[in-house]
């Protein structure tokens, strides 16, 4: 029996109703009964009771049904099965029960699917609006170069995996050759930033484009340490994947690559 026919027998009394039909009615009320739940899970169906949820083609994947229009159908089909259920064969109150908890879980889903959607597109709208504040500022990300400027010095980091008892931060040149050494003492572990000048004991170095080298041990002990490069950030691009930082010579990168913001 189609959903409609349910929908016509719900006006008849129920001593008007025969046994055969009105087990026949329950039947196809509880197959109603999935077809709106397997609509409101997104998944394919006949077409609803109302007409408006047709297939395509006759057997295509039905459109998802508002929220307030699933619910109408559910209670037409609730009430038309009851008073179609066969008098010798009454709907079990349990039955009733499941049917009425699986409406309730599935618009339960829907609604936190739409609030964890919500809070997905807020924190992408804050990541951009906190990635455009550094424009125009430098941020730490890995590399083992940094710049130094006609006036200024240059910044750079590095991250140690352990405490270590003596750090040295060795300046190479575009050769090879180290210019400089620079003695940073016992450091904790975890990131660690400096400056350099470009002065290298009498001397003072040319602008430009350097090398930098870490030495970190504890004792005798070499402990690992990963260096890390200052980039000004020239602009912020939007993409599918959120915000992404311009770095002019160095590249781009994405937020979570920043280890720090000078």
């Amino acid at each position: 029996m189609s959903l409609s026919a349910i929908a016509s027998k719900a006006t008849v009394s129920p001593s008007a109703a025969t046994p055969s039909g009105s087990s026949a009615g329950t039947g196809a009320g509880s197959a109603a009964f999935d077809s709106v739940l397997n609509q409101m899970r997104g998944t394919t169906g006949t077409a609803g009771a109302s007409g408006t949820e047709g297939t395509t083609g006759g057997a295509g994947t039905t459109g998802r049904a508002s929220e307030d229009a699933t619910e109408d159908r559910f209670l037409k089909l609730l009430v038309a099965q009851m008073k179609n259920q066969d008098p010798l064969n009454p709907l079990d109150n349990a039955q009733v029960t499941t049917q009425l908890a699986q409406i309730n879980t599935v618009k339960g889903i829907d609604k936190l699917n739409t609030s964890l959607q919500t809070l997905v597109e807020g924190s992408k709208q804050g990541s951009t609006s906190e990635a455009a504040s550094m424009v125009g500022r430098s941020v730490l990300v890995e590399g083992d170069t940094m710049t130094l400027p006609k006036d200024g010095v240059a910044k750079a980091g590095f991250e140690l995996a352990a405490a270590a008892t003596s750090v040295r931060v060795d300046v190479l040149d575009k050769t090879g050759a180290v210019v400089d050494n620079i003695e940073l003492g016992p450091m904790p572990a975890g990131l660690q930033t400096f400056q350099w000048d470009g002065s290298s004991g009498t001397r003072t170095l040319d602008p430009g484009l350097y090398t930098l080298r870490v030495a970190a041990l504890d004792g005798a002990s070499k402990v690992s340490a990963t260096t890390l490069a200052a980039a000004p950030v020239q602009a912020v691009t939007l993409g599918s994947g959120g915000a992404t930082l311009q770095l002019g010579a160095a590249g781009s990168t994405t937020m979570d690559k920043v280890r720090a913001i000078l």
